[in-house]
């Protein structure tokens, strides 16, 4: 299964020091709805023991990006509480993050592949 969703999340760096945690907790419900509402269509019956995330940010200039300030923590949670994946711990996922660039159409693609291997040791 693959997800599109239009533009990029902030980097976890935007939240940063700030008093406020008001800017983090919108952003996480916008992007968290986002992935349950882009998901619907192909929810599996029963949410996924096990399965490898792929998230692959367009970002719309070439300037540097840290992997660990995109860890898809708000993406993770919307498969989770759309029922696509049981958990997203390292016990039911494994997560690659890449970082694209496209000027023209910025988004986040989210993709979903079930597995039958077993992660007893995580």
């Amino acid at each position: 299964m693959t997800i599109t969703l239009k533009g990029v999340p902030p980097s976890l760096n935007v939240f940063a020091g700030r008093a406020n945690s008001w800017d983090y907790r919108n952003a996480k419900k916008t992007w968290t709805e986002a992935v349950c509402w882009a998901s619907k269509p192909y929810r599996p019956p029963k949410p996924y023991e096990h399965a490898d995330v792929l998230i692959t940010y367009y970002f719309p200039t070439r300037a540097r990006h840290d992997a660990d300030n995109y860890c898809g923590k708000f993406l993770l949670d919307g498969l989770t509480k759309a029922g696509v994946i049981i958990d997203d711990d390292m016990k039911h996922i494994s997560l690659t993050i890449r970082g694209e660039y496209d000027q023209a159409n910025p988004r986040t693609e989210i993709q979903v592949t079930e597995t039958e291997r077993s992660r007893d040791n995580a």
